[in-house]
């Protein structure tokens, strides 16, 4: 959940569990009056975490809601990153002091339903008769549990392959046909992997150090995360990643590093995509928000293709990152509609087509493809195409709509552990297995707690 209480290990994590478990057993929800702005709008708080070009078109988004009527007025407030908006979050949750809207990562969704903070976006959906089949199917899949949307899909996106069709063509490769199995990027790796003596100056094939990859690589196999129908049938018990698709993955990457075709540029999104752009790796995995950026840094040609999977097994497609936006508990009815209005207003085509010219996430609301603006952009950039079709294409499972258990960014952290393992040369299983046994000890506790 929180990425400077990750660093200080589990027992911090757990206890902030243990804190939120106290807080929403013995908050209560508020009778709060309504608070409004000095000319009589309905005034609704909203705490998100987008920064840089991001924030500039989220806060493009609420004006033009707030010039569009006169009955409510939404005010965006950045909080710093997903983990420090939660933090401050936590002493508020489930009281009139809490924000109306808060933005949250979807690793934080079983967290937030738990925490007893939020009213579910589905009480709203069914007293509008909200038509919720107009949204992409593969996005809400993931906010759902038990046929409930608990919250309202904002910005998504899903991993990527970007490779450089340059690299490609100095190689005698086709750059308009990406390999897609784990031995076809093996064999392609190995012919753009450049060396000058014992010297790498180029490596084939790299992922950054992180365990959201770990995560979309195993549920294109159909793999789960957790047990349980990861976590979404009963509350998850226990890891099942270490199972025969993680060890494919782990397997995969440990083959390469092995031959010296994969570099490993560690956890921070910056360096890879800095090397990159240097040219010290010619394909890498990334984030389908981080397609037109990459795109317009590079000096070279760039190519977007799905996400690599294991020879033999069909794709199963991708499962959805990024946040959603929640609805808090403990506020004025008044706010709470004023919220849901403005949920709406984001959700319709042409605003969600801004938002995915603009930002690079997905459109929630598959009409906005259709748009002219969004035409004009993917005829610039049709990397941008392959991003949506790669999610659109997703086959619906338990394993694409993604693994659900409070403590999932602290079992991410044992991922990246038993990563930086595998390359320093420990057997793939035996990484897999630590990692999955600090999660299930992690869960068991996290249970405990709950209970």
């Amino acid at each position: 959940m929180l990425k400077r209480y990750l660093r200080m290990g589990s027992v911090i994590m757990l206890t902030i569990l243990l804190t939120w478990s106290l807080v929403a057993c013995s908050s209560k929800e508020g009778t709060a009056s309504t608070e409004k702005t000095s000319d009589g709008k309905v005034k609704v708080t909203f705490w998100h975490a987008m920064g840089g070009n991001a924030k500039d078109s989220l806060e493009s988004v609420v004006n033009e809601f707030n010039q569009s009527q006169n009955k409510v007025f939404v005010e965006p407030i950045f909080q710093g990153s997903y983990d420090e908006a939660l933090t401050k979050f936590r002493p508020v949750g489930g009281t009139k002091d809490a924000p109306t809207i808060i933005q949250t990562f979807e690793i934080g969704t079983k967290f937030m339903i738990d925490s007893g903070f939020i009213e579910p976006i589905h009480t709203f959906i069914e007293k509008d008769g909200y038509d919720l089949s107009q949204l992409e199917s593969n996005i809400i899949s993931y906010y759902s549990i038990d046929g409930k949307l608990y919250s309202m899909p904002f910005n998504s996106s899903t991993p990527v392959l970007i490779y450089n069709k340059d690299a490609f063509r100095d190689a005698g490769l086709d750059p308009e046909n990406p390999p897609r199995t784990y031995s076809e990027i093996q064999e392609v790796a190995a012919q753009l992997t450049k060396k000058n003596g014992n010297v790498t100056e180029r490596y084939g094939f790299s992922m950054l150090t992180y365990g959201w990859f770990f995560e979309q690589l195993l549920a294109t196999q159909g793999g789960h995360y957790v047990n349980n129908d990861n976590g979404r049938s009963v509350t998850a018990t226990e890891a099942v990643f270490n199972g025969e698709e993680g060890l494919r993955i782990f397997r995969f990457l440990d083959e390469m590093n092995k031959a010296g075709t994969f570099g490993n540029f560690g956890t921070n999104w910056d360096d890879i995509r800095a090397a990159f752009q240097s040219e010290k790796v010619a394909m890498y995995m990334d984030s389908s928000a981080g397609t037109r950026g990459t795109i317009d840094n590079a000096s070279f040609d760039v190519g977007v293709a799905f996400i690599p999977h294991p020879d033999g097994l069909e794709p199963q497609g991708v499962i959805i990152g990024g946040a959603s936006l929640w609805m808090s508990k403990g506020i004025s009815e008044e706010q709470q509609a004023g919220a849901w209005e403005f949920m709406k207003f984001l959700t319709t085509p042409e605003i969600q087509a801004k938002w995915h010219v603009s930002t690079g996430y997905f459109a929630i609301n598959p009409e906005a493809y259709e748009q002219d603006l969004v035409k004009e952009q993917w005829e610039q950039y049709p990397q941008l195409k392959v991003t949506v079709d790669q999610l659109q294409s997703t086959k619906p499972s338990y394993a694409t709509q993604g693994a659900l258990i409070s403590v999932f960014p602290e079992s991410r952290q044992q991922v990246v552990t038993a990563l930086e393992n595998l390359y320093g040369g420990m057997d793939p299983q035996e990484a897999l297995n630590r990692a999955a046994e600090e999660t299930n000890r992690i869960i068991e506790t996290a249970n405990r707690i709950a209970k």
